[in-house]
């Protein structure tokens, strides 16, 4: 499903709850094996934030992945809820 390493920015969840900017959250890298395990837990939310291009023409997808331009963060952002993990991939 996944070949590259992903990328999860759970520290993102963490920023998103103390209100500050993403950036000042350092990203914490997830295995492909945790992410498989969790893939049913709802506290996690994945997003698939490849070019378009990269995710139409991809025959690997996660499923239940949200997809969001990673150009737009500031667009959608604050649309996820601040108590989760939230995951950015882009493999």
């Amino acid at each position: 499903m996944m070949r590259r390493a992903l990328l999860a920015l759970a520290a993102i969840a963490v920023g998103f709850s103390l209100g500050l900017p993403a950036a000042s959250a350092e990203a914490v890298r997830m295995s492909q094996e945790e992410l498989k395990s969790r893939l049913e837990d709802p506290a996690l939310v994945i997003i698939d934030v490849r070019s378009y291009t990269d995710w139409f023409l991809s025959r690997e997808k996660i499923k239940g992945a949200e997809r969001e331009n990673y150009r737009d963060f500031e667009g959608w952002a604050s649309k996820y809820p601040k108590d989760k993990t939230i995951v950015l991939y882009c493999a």
